[in-house]
């Protein structure tokens, strides 16, 4: 039997997207053993997938369909299967492991949240949309781990992830270098954003801090609408923001995805400022500062 406290060994599923290209080669550079959860690796039986699975004292769910492309039906079943599929089996496969892991860590995102009231970690207001439900379903999955003894849980909803090699900040800033900025809709709505290197210093707080467990809202401290995140981007390339792209407009461009535009989560990272947490980017403008050279 392996004594898992000894292990150095993390399995990550997810790890080709952005997120988790990112985290594994910092985990890397901190000296952990990663195993790469690929597609390949997910395809296989659960127990064989357990036996891949030996050894690891943590093992990270980042994986699911990307939410950025047009939402036809049957992407939306997509987007949903990914997520609720994989973590059934990550989950199953842990049930089976000889040596359990000691940490679990899910992803899900603050889409689970309405657009209405302010949210913090215990907030159960809860949109009655498709991201909602995505998170949710996604969120009780990653909780069959609650019955194997000496597994901690946590699960982190993500803000929009920003960063200089992928992920959303690419599409965002492009318009803005050649003057094509664009307030989306009323411009009203929050724009719930964390910096990626704040996302990697989370993940190595909830690694390192055995009491960690539960929820945690990963986004910056501040709040900011649209309207605030067009004009910080403006001012920072030199361009003005010209023009707005109406609600309707919108919708006919993106389809149904449009609702993740033109509506935002109010959420703050309550959790993690009273534990002392150190955001190295806690507002838009040091997030602007470090991407934008």
């Amino acid at each position: 039997m392996v004594n898992r406290e000894n292990s150095n060994r993390i399995a990550i599923s997810g790890v080709t997207g952005f997120i988790g290209r990112k985290l594994k080669s910092f985990l890397e550079h901190n000296g952990y053993e990663v195993v790469s959860l690929t597609r390949k690796v997910l395809g296989y039986s659960v127990d064989k997938l357990a036996n891949e699975l030996e050894e690891c004292e943590i093992i990270i769910n980042l994986a699911g369909a990307s939410i950025g492309k047009r939402w036809t039906d049957n992407y939306k079943k997509e987007i949903l299967n990914s997520r609720i599929e994989i973590t059934q089996k990550i989950v199953s496969a842990m049930h089976l492991m000889p040596v359990k892991p000691g940490l679990f860590i899910s992803a899900s995102a603050v889409g689970i949240y309405d657009s209405f009231e302010v949210h913090d970690e215990f907030s159960t207001n809860y949109s009655n949309d498709f991201l909602s439900e995505v998170c949710q379903k996604w969120e009780s999955e990653a909780y069959g781990v609650q019955s194997i003894a000496g597994v901690r849980l946590c699960i982190v909803r993500l803000g929009v992830v920003l960063g200089a090699e992928g992920g959303a900040f690419t599409e965002l800033v492009k318009p803005f270098r050649f003057g094509l900025g664009a307030v989306l809709g009323d411009g009203h709505q929050v724009f719930p954003f964390i910096h990626i290197k704040d996302v990697l210093s989370g993940m190595w707080y909830l690694l390192k801090r055995e009491a960690s467990g539960g929820i945690y809202n990963f986004v910056a401290p501040q709040m900011i609408s649209n309207q605030e995140l067009c004009d910080a981007l403006a001012s920072k390339t030199g361009k003005q923001v010209k023009m707005k792209v109406s609600e309707w407009l919108l919708k006919k461009l993106v389809g149904e995805g449009a609702a993740m535009l033109l509506s935002g989560q109010k959420v703050l990272p309550n959790r993690m400022l009273k534990d002392d947490f150190h955001f190295a980017f806690p507002s838009i403008e040091s997030v602007l500062d470090d991407l934008i050279k």
